[in-house]
């Protein structure tokens, strides 16, 4: 007997073999065809060169920054550890991992390494340290905005579950 015949629609067939709803299907697909017009433009001029860029990224990647990650990491748990409070921690990887991640594309730029940019492109150069600066800050006083109003609705919360005294 055929699906249909059983009463199994298509969809819920896809959704059973596959996990997820065609939807989602699609979605992946292009993202893989984009991905791969992509590398397939990238590639396109110098491939050794950039395949060679890309291996040594990885090797950079997992042989300094994943144990700088661990080491910065294993600081704060164990100053949060101290504290007996570690609800907080988020609050403080997120904006600086973004912080890190923003200096890491941006670097020669904020360290003014780039020679020529003011004549190349007619903008500023000198502009990115401050930029970046304020951004890190605006990142890491959105998160300490976050945390308050996360204590307070716990709070709030904590106060309403209490029963009333009885005097």
């Amino acid at each position: 007997m055929s699906g249909l015949a059983q009463g199994i629609r298509p969809v819920d067939r896809l959704r059973r073999w596959y996990g997820e709803g065609p939807l989602q299907l699609l979605v992946l697909l292009a993202s893989f065809a984009l991905a791969g017009y992509a590398g397939v433009r990238l590639l396109d001029g110098d491939w050794l060169l950039i395949a060679v860029w890309f291996a040594g990224a990885a090797l950079v990647h997992d042989l300094l920054f994943v144990p700088a990650y661990a080491l910065a990491d294993r600081a704060l748990r164990t100053a949060a550890g101290r504290l007996e409070r570690r609800e907080w921690i988020n609050f403080v990887r997120v904006p600086a991992f973004l912080s890190g991640l923003l200096f890491l594309v941006w670097f020669p730029l904020v360290t003014r390494q780039v020679e020529g940019y003011e004549s190349s492109t007619g903008l500023p150069a000198g502009v990115f340290l401050t930029r970046w600066l304020v951004v890190t800050g605006v990142l890491f006083a959105g998160a300490a905005l976050c945390r308050v109003l996360q204590v307070r609705r716990a709070r709030r919360s904590a106060r309403k579950q209490r029963p009333p005294v009885d005097h």
